[in-house]
């Protein structure tokens, strides 16, 4: 995690836009904000990179000594005890998984290590391994009382990256506004949210990946007071003996996708719901994921797949020409 920002990279642009690059929970982030003072301005920075450690620290499946870690090393053996703030990550891990029916799964940490990216480009797991994995998962097998969870096969594992930074991204903006910050755009690896304007304009411009051609822009968002969060395996895949696998694995099957979709753009008024619905959409197909997405208020979808790209019926409204 970045430490502290030196004073002179929060300098603001002639926009009054003060740019912060970091990284963070795996993946490479900013922060640019409009704030008139210099000195609240470095303290918010400091502050959001303050936060962001400490959530890391406590909910990455990757560093040891996090809660995440505990209660998946003591899968099949003990009860972990967990604080009010756990217990809301869980309580929100079931949430998501009941309204997803079960897409939204943070009990597929087997399915992940078995699909290990490291590894799957020179050796597919075989039809025993992932039934084996897909064996392990499963949010209705997790147990929980109050104060203390408890997963009871050993080998199963929580991972909460499913919506983890999506969840950040939305606290970064709320700790924004608090702080007085009227104009931020928040991006964590893409997972977005746009607060008031970029200084020119009342929106902040957001571009859409063209899953056809990666580098490229399909068109742009205008957005303010919005989340956008984007879903896609048209950067992370491979082939094997002339089959493509991308990295987005079906909860339902143990594979990765293969429905026809290359990407799911979804706008929303917060980061968490538009992850979450860019991810089911993705997983649900174009047909079912468009239907699923259409019944939740203020949530709109653009899907770029195999043959003709689909919207609801407002996602228009958010798009800008690309330049």
């Amino acid at each position: 995690m970045t430490a502290a920002p030196e004073n002179e990279i929060l300098q603001p642009d002639t926009h009054g836009v003060r740019r912060l690059e970091f990284r963070a929970l795996g993946t490479p982030c900013v922060i640019q904000f409009r704030h008139a003072d210099d000195r609240a301005a470095h303290h918010f920075a400091a502050e959001a990179l303050d936060w962001l450690s400490g959530f890391e620290a406590k909910f990455s499946r990757f560093r040891p000594d996090s809660i995440v870690s505990r209660v998946n090393a003591a899968a099949g053996s003990d009860w972990v005890a967990v604080d009010p703030e756990m217990e809301r990550m869980l309580d929100l891990s079931e949430g998501l998984y009941n309204l997803t029916d079960g897409i939204l799964d943070v009990t597929m940490l087997p399915l992940l290590k078995t699909w290990d990216w490291k590894t799957v480009h020179t050796r597919l797991p075989n039809v025993e391994e992932v039934k084996a994995a897909l064996a392990l998962t499963g949010w209705r097998r997790v147990q929980r009382r109050p104060g203390a969870v408890f997963l009871p096969e050993k080998g199963m594992g929580l991972d909460f990256g499913g919506f983890g930074k999506e969840l950040a991204v939305d606290r970064l903006a709320r700790m924004a506004r608090e702080r007085g910050i009227k104009d931020a755009l928040i991006d964590l690896g893409r997972d977005i949210f746009a607060l008031g304007g970029n200084g020119r304009h009342p929106f902040w411009h957001v571009g859409m990946d063209n899953a056809s051609h990666p580098g490229t822009c399909v068109g742009g968002l205008a957005l303010s007071d919005r989340a956008v969060s984007a879903s896609g395996d048209y950067a992370r895949f491979f082939m094997h003996e002339g089959v493509r696998y991308g990295h987005i694995l079906d909860p339902r099957t143990g594979w990765p996708v293969s429905n026809g979709m290359r990407s799911v753009h979804v706008v929303a008024q917060s980061c968490l719901e538009a992850g979450v619905y860019s991810t089911a959409v993705f997983v649900l197909g174009a047909r079912d994921g468009i239907a699923f997405a259409s019944r939740a208020r203020h949530v709109e979808v653009s899907a770029q797949t195999t043959g003709e790209p689909v919207s609801t019926r407002n996602f228009a409204k958010w798009m800008v020409k690309a330049a």
